[in-house]
């Protein structure tokens, strides 16, 4: 087993603030030539955002793909939802959603 430190940062998205883009280190950039496993910090000094050509100093750290939307600062809050991924936040919301309509379909087997 290895004893090297694993850099938490190193798969980090990052989201250009001027357009919008996002960069998945996963992914990596074709238009540019940025092979896929490249993490943000280690990009060339020359690149540019391959959407609106903005400085690397343009973009925000989203964190790691899949982890909580949002301020972790504000992720305590709301009952606990704040803390669920995108894809929970889905379960949750449509299935509800399902489970209302069959509840609302049940009212009909009422005579």
């Amino acid at each position: 087993m290895s004893n090297q430190a694993v850099d938490v940062e190193a798969l980090d998205r990052y989201e250009c603030r001027a357009c919008g883009y996002v960069y998945e280190p996963e992914m990596g950039d074709s238009k540019t030539n940025v092979p896929p496993g490249t993490p943000f910090a280690e990009l060339p000094i020359t690149w540019r955002c391959p959407v609106c050509s903005a400085r690397t100093t343009a973009f925000q750290n989203l964190g790691p793909k899949g982890s909580p939307s949002g301020f972790k600062e504000n992720q305590r809050y709301g009952l606990g939802v704040n803390t669920l991924t995108p894809p929970q936040k889905n379960a949750l919301i449509f299935g509800g959603l399902l489970l209302g309509v069959l509840f609302f379909l049940s009212l009909y087997g009422l005579h």
